[in-house]
C-alpha cells in the first residue's frame, strides 16, 4: 500500500511541476491613445473565452491580473471579451511562468460588436451587432461622442451630416420632433422609418400611425444606428429602414458615481439645461449599473407665436450577472412639451416678410410615457436568446386655426384634435453562431407581437378658443364630434435570416419575414350639410354616422444579400429585399379642409435593392462608402392637387389636395460618403499599433453627396404620369471641414438641398401655399469647442450666412402653408463633469 502511495505522490509532483502559469495584465486603449489599466468594475465583467474547450473564465476582481495555469508546452488560444470593447484574442504557448500585457481597444469590426472607428463620427455596422444581423446591407452609424454641433437643439444638419441621402424638414430650432426620410419618403415627423429607442418602439403606433412625436436628447446619446431599406425583413414593414437611437449605459461608467451638467443658452430666448447620472458597482452577485438624465428647455422661436416649453427625463437600471450570461435593463422614459405654433405662409409672405406669424392661437402638446424591460440569456456561448417587452401611454393635442393661411384668422373656434395611444409590444430574438464548413456562421431568428389600442376624437375647442390660450377642451363634449374613433391594431411576425461566408472573402444572407396585421376603426364621423340662406348659413343635416371596420392581411417579405471582401479593409455588397407599407384608418378619418382622404386608399409595396462598395486605406488616410440604389413602389401614396365647391358657397371653388394612391413608382439614386485625414497624407502610419499616439493637430474633410431620380411610372391620373417623385430633391451635397489642436476643436460644414416639389403634379405653386415647389438652399453651421479636465465650453452659429429658405410646405400643423426655417442663431455651452 505504501508503494501505492508513493506513486501517487511522485504523479501530483510531476503534475505540478508540468504547469506553470501566465500572468495577464489588461490595459484599455483610450480615447487619447494612452494605456489604461482596467478598473475593478471593468475586470469583475471581463470573460475569457478557452476557444479549444468552448468554456468560460473570469477575473478574480480582487486581484489587477488574470492568472491562466496550464500544461508546459501546450498552446492556448482564448478570448477577452469586454462590453463596450473589441473581442481580443490571445494565443500563446505556455512553457514557463511568464506576464503578459494585453492590450484591449474600443469598438472596431467583430461579430458581436460595432464598427465605430476613434476620430469618425460615421462608420457602419459589423457583421452582428447586439442582437442584429447586418451582413450586406446599407447602413451608417452616428457616434454622438465625435459630433460638434448644437447637440442640446437636436440639430439634425450637425447629427446627420454624414448619412447620405437624407432629407430632413426644419420646423424650429427647438428639436422637440425630428422629420427626417432617405431615398424620396415624406419626411413628416419620420413616419416612413421604424423609429426605436435601445431597439424597441416609440412612435405613436407602429401600424395604424408611425409617427415620431418623441426623440431623445441628443446629448443622451451613445449612438444612432440608420439601416436601410433592407432592413424590412428584421424590422417590419416600412420602406425607410430602421432607425435605433442607443442611449447611455452606466455599463460604461467606469466609477460609482459619475455627474454631469450641460447649460446651453441661444438666441431668441434658447435655454437648455442637461444633467445626467451614472454609475457601476460590481458585487460577488455581478454588475449593477444605472443611468439617467432630465433635460428642460425653452424657446421663443426665430418668429412670433412660437414659444416652447418641454421636459425630458429617462432612466435606466441594469444587472449583469457575474460572467454576463444573464443581463436585465429597466427602462422608463418621461417627455412632456407645449409649443406654439406660428403657422404658415403664402410664397408672397415668404419672400417679402419670411418671420411674419399669422397664426397667434395655434398650439401643440405632447405627453409620452415609454417602459420597457430587456432581458439577455447567453445560454451558450454560441447561443444567445434576447427578449424585449414595451409599453408607450401617451397623447398628442392639437388646438388651432386650420384653414387655408389665404384666410385671415377671425377668431372662430379652433380645431381641437387628441390622440391617445397605449401599445403593447414584445420582441423576441434567438442568436446562434455555428460553423459552416469550417467558418463561423450566424443564423437570427424572431418572433413579434404587438397590441395598438389608438383613439382619436376631432371637434371644436371650449367657448375661450376665441382667446389665444392653449386650453385643450371640447366645446360642448355632449353633442356630436367631427369624428371619435377608436383603431385596435394587432400584429404577429416571425423572421429569419442566416449568415453564411461561402470561402475566405465571399457570403451570403438571405432572409424571409411573415407577418399577420389587423387594423380595425370603431366610431362615427359627423356628417354636417350646410346651405346658404338669407339669414347666413342653414343646417340641413347634423348627425353622426357609425362604423366598423377591420382589415387583415398576411404579408409574405423575402430577400437576400451577398458581400465580397477583396481584403479586410474593403467590402463590395449587393441586396434586394421586398417591402410593405400597411396603410391605417387612422388618418382616413382626420377633417382637414386642406385635404381629403381617398376611402378606397390601399397598401403600399414593393421592394429595396441595393449595390455598393465601403471601406477605407489601410494607411487610415481616406474612407468611403459609395452605392447605387433601386426603389420601387406599387400604389405609391401621394397628395394629388384638386378643386371643388366651397361648402357655406358652392358657387366659388377651392383647393384641396386629396391623398390617394397615386400610381406606381420608382427612385433611382447614388449615395456617398467620401472622408479623408489630411494630416495622414503627410506623416508615415505607425509600425507598431500599440504605440500610436495622439497628434497634436488633426484635420478631416468629408463630403456626402447624393443624386436621386424619382418618377411615376404608371398612373390613373394624367396629370401625374411620368413626372417626379414629391419630397425627392435631386441633388443634395453636404460637405464639412474638421480642425483640431489638442483640446480646441472647430467644425464648419456647408449642407445644399437642390429644388423639389411637393405633389404629384409637379404644381410649381398654389394660393394656399399646401403645395408648390420648395426651391433649393444652401446652409452653413460652425461651431468651436474646448475641453479642459472636467469642463467643456462650445459656442457655434447655425445658419452662418442668414439664408431664407423654408424645407416644407405643410398640409395641417405646423402650418398650413410655408414654413420658413430660422434665421442665423448662436449659441454658448458649458458643461461640466465630476
Amino acid at each position: 500500500m505504501k508503494y501505492i502511495y508513493l506513486f501517487i505522490l511522485l504523479l501530483c509532483s510531476s503534475l505540478i511541476y508540468a504547469q506553470a502559469t501566465a500572468r495577464i495584465e489588461i490595459f484599455a486603449l483610450t480615447a487619447d491613445s494612452s494605456l489604461q489599466l482596467l478598473t475593478k468594475a471593468e475586470r469583475a465583467a471581463v470573460e475569457v473565452f478557452d476557444q479549444t474547450t468552448a468554456e468560460f473564465y473570469y477575473f478574480d476582481s480582487k486581484k489587477t491580473h488574470f492568472d491562466w495555469r496550464g500544461a508546459r508546452g501546450r498552446d492556448y488560444n482564448l478570448m477577452f471579451i469586454l462590453n463596450g470593447f473589441a473581442c481580443q484574442p490571445l494565443s500563446f504557448r505556455l512553457q514557463n511562468d511568464t506576464a503578459i500585457q494585453l492590450i484591449i481597444k474600443p469598438l472596431a469590426e467583430d461579430l458581436t460588436t460595432v464598427e465605430v472607428e476613434a476620430g469618425q463620427e460615421n462608420s457602419f455596422l459589423g457583421i452582428v451587432s447586439g442582437m442584429g444581423l447586418y451582413a450586406s446591407k446599407k447602413n451608417d452609424v452616428i457616434d454622438l461622442a465625435q459630433v460638434n454641433g448644437n447637440l442640446a437643439a437636436n440639430n439634425p444638419r450637425a447629427i446627420y451630416a454624414k448619412v447620405a441621402g437624407l432629407t430632413v424638414w426644419e420646423n424650429d430650432n427647438s428639436g422637440l420632433q425630428l422629420n427626417i426620410a432617405v431615398r424620396g419618403m415624406n419626411p413628416n415627423r419620420t413616419a416612413s422609418i421604424n423609429s426605436r429607442q435601445n431597439g424597441y418602439d416609440i412612435s405613436a403606433d407602429a401600424l395604424g400611425y408611425p409617427e415620431l412625436y418623441y426623440s431623445p436628447p441628443a446629448q443622451a446619446l451613445a449612438r444612432i444606428e440608420l439601416i436601410r431599406g433592407a432592413a424590412s425583413l428584421q424590422y417590419g414593414t416600412q420602406f425607410g429602414g430602421a432607425l435605433n437611437f442607443v442611449l447611455k449605459s452606466g455599463e460604461d461608467a467606469t466609477k460609482p458615481l459619475h455627474i454631469s451638467t450641460e447649460n446651453t443658452f441661444g438666441s431668441f430666448g434658447f435655454f437648455s439645461s442637461f444633467n445626467q447620472i451614472s454609475g457601476k458597482k460590481a458585487t460577488s452577485k455581478g454588475v449593477f449599473s444605472y443611468y439617467g438624465y432630465y433635460q428642460y428647455k425653452q424657446g421663443r422661436g426665430w418668429r412670433e407665436y412660437s414659444d416652447f416649453g418641454a421636459h425630458t427625463a429617462y432612466g435606466n437600471i441594469s444587472y449583469k450577472s457575474r460572467g454576463g450570461k444573464f443581463s436585465a435593463q429597466l427602462q422608463q422614459t418621461a417627455m412632456r412639451y407645449l409649443a406654439q405654433q406660428a403657422g404658415g405662409l403664402t410664397d408672397n409672405e415668404f419672400a417679402l416678410t419670411p418671420r411674419l406669424a399669422k397664426r397667434a392661437r395655434n398650439w401643440f402638446k405632447v405627453d409620452w410615457n415609454i417602459s420597457a424591460l430587456l432581458l439577455k440569456y447567453k445560454i451558450s456561448p454560441r447561443l444567445v436568446l434576447d427578449n424585449r417587452l414595451f409599453y408607450v401611454h401617451a397623447a398628442r393635442a392639437s388646438l388651432g386655426n386650420l384653414q387655408p393661411i389665404n384666410r385671415p384668422d377671425y377668431g372662430e373656434a379652433r380645431d381641437y384634435i387628441l390622440g391617445q395611444y397605449r401599445n403593447w409590444g414584445n420582441e423576441t430574438r434567438l442568436l446562434y453562431r455555428y460553423n459552416l464548413v469550417g467558418r463561423n456562421a450566424v443564423l437570427l431568428a424572431g418572433a413579434r407581437t404587438y397590441w395598438g389600442n389608438t383613439t382619436q376624437a376631432q371637434g371644436y375647442s371650449n367657448a375661450d378658443s376665441t382667446g389665444k390660450a392653449a386650453d385643450f377642451q371640447f366645446l360642448n363634449t355632449d353633442g356630436i364630434l367631427r369624428n371619435d374613433y377608436r383603431f385596435p391594431s394587432f400584429n404577429a411576425a416571425v423572421f429569419v435570416e442566416n449568415y453564411m461566408p461561402i470561402g475566405q472573402k465571399w457570403s451570403v444572407t438571405p432572409g424571409i419575414r411573415l407577418e399577420r396585421i389587423s387594423t380595425s376603426a370603431d366610431g362615427y364621423y359627423q356628417n354636417l350639410v350646410l346651405a346658404p340662406s338669407a339669414n347666413g348659413v342653414d343646417t340641413l343635416r347634423n348627425e353622426a354616422v357609425f362604423e366598423q371596420r377591420t382589415l387583415r392581411r398576411h404579408i409574405f417579405l423575402a430577400g437576400i444579400g451577398t458581400s465580397f471582401k477583396p481584403n479586410e479593409n474593403a467590402e463590395f455588397y449587393a441586396n434586394i429585399s421586398q417591402n410593405y407599407r400597411a396603410i391605417n384608418f387612422n388618418d382616413m378619418r382626420v377633417s382637414n379642409p386642406n385635404q381629403t382622404i381617398d376611402s378606397l386608399l390601399r397598401d403600399e409595396s414593393g421592394f429595396n435593392a441595393d449595390l455598393g462598395f465601403r471601406g477605407k486605406t489601410q494607411n487610415g488616410r481616406f474612407s468611403w462608402d459609395a452605392s447605387l440604389f433601386y426603389l420601387y413602389y406599387a400604389d405609391r401614396i401621394g397628395n394629388l392637387p384638386l378643386r371643388r365647391p366651397n361648402a357655406e358657397n358652392p358657387a366659388i371653388t377651392e383647393l384641396y389636395t386629396l391623398r390617394t394612391n397615386i400610381g406606381n413608382a420608382r427612385v433611382l439614386g447614388v449615395e456617398m460618403l467620401l472622408q479623408t485625414d489630411l494630416l495622414a497624407w503627410f506623416s508615415p502610419p505607425n509600425s507598431t499599433e500599440n504605440t500610436i499616439k495622439k497628434p497634436n493637430f488633426k484635420a478631416d474633410i468629408f463630403v456626402n453627396f447624393s443624386y436621386l431620380d424619382g418618377r411615376y411610372l404608371q398612373t390613373a391620373n394624367a396629370a401625374t404620369s411620368g413626372r417626379k417623385l414629391e419630397f425627392v430633391p435631386p441633388l443634395s451635397l453636404r460637405t464639412g471641414l474638421n480642425l483640431g489642436y489638442k483640446s480646441l476643436d472647430f467644425s464648419f460644414q456647408i449642407a445644399y438641398t437642390d429644388s423639389h416639389f411637393t405633389d404629384a403634379t409637379n404644381a410649381e405653386l398654389s394660393p394656399t401655399a399646401t403645395v408648390g415647389r420648395v426651391p433649393s438652399f444652401l446652409i452653413a453651421d460652425a461651431t468651436a469647442s474646448y475641453n479642459w479636465r472636467f469642463l467643456r465650453l462650445q459656442i457655434g452659429s447655425n445658419n452662418l450666412f442668414n439664408a431664407m429658405y423654408f424645407t416644407r410646405r405643410a398640409l395641417s400643423y405646423p402650418g398650413p402653408g410655408i414654413i420658413p426655417a430660422d434665421g442665423r442663431s448662436f449659441f454658448a455651452s458649458l458643461r461640466l463633469s465630476f
